[in-house]
């Protein structure tokens, strides 16, 4: 074999980028989206971006998910970028979404669209407010005290039957 082919035995492999694996969104994935990225991956042909289809029902079967879990996998990585719904399916007509890779180059009628790599923008919420202005410390804005109104309560004292007069004795 020659230095710098590639043998034919391999077969089809996809690329995982150091800029990707150390990015905040790749890192925050949880392992059920990382599983669907690479399930949609394997149903890339190199010519079929935009046209990916992986339906629900088949991710569940190929991956030993539940049904929430790979609904929120899909969610997960649309979210961060990672994909983006070209085409919506229909379940009634039993179509599967189509989905565009957005770490793929893709095909269109007017030439060759680049990877958007939507996931390199992507960054973590934060609790005190937007993303580019984080809160320095965990606790979130101040809160004015809430006022007093109408008078204070005195604790009730429990009465014992004792005290009463009644006999306690059994």
């Amino acid at each position: 074999m020659t230095k710098g082919k590639r043998n034919d035995n391999d077969g089809q492999y996809t690329t995982l980028p150091y800029a990707q694996l150390k990015s905040e969104a790749w890192r925050s994935l949880s392992g059920a989206a990382v599983k669907v990225w690479l399930e949609l991956h394997t149903r890339f042909n190199g010519g079929n971006n935009g046209n990916v289809r992986l339906s629900m029902n088949e991710a569940v079967k190929a991956l030993g998910i539940s049904k929430g879990t790979a609904q929120r996998a899909f969610i997960e990585l649309e979210e961060k970028g990672f994909i983006a719904l070209q085409n919506p399916g229909n379940w009634y007509h039993r179509k599967a979404h189509e989905w565009r890779l957005t770490t793929k180059r893709m095909q269109t009628a007017k030439g060759v669209q680049v990877a958007t790599h939507d996931w390199q923008s992507w960054r973590a919420k934060t609790r005190g407010g937007p993303p580019e202005y984080p809160s320095p410390s965990p606790m979130g804005p101040p809160r004015n005290p809430r006022p007093v109104s109408g008078s204070t309560r005195e604790p009730v004292k429990a009465i014992s039957k004792a005290r009463l007069g009644t006999k306690v004795g059994h």
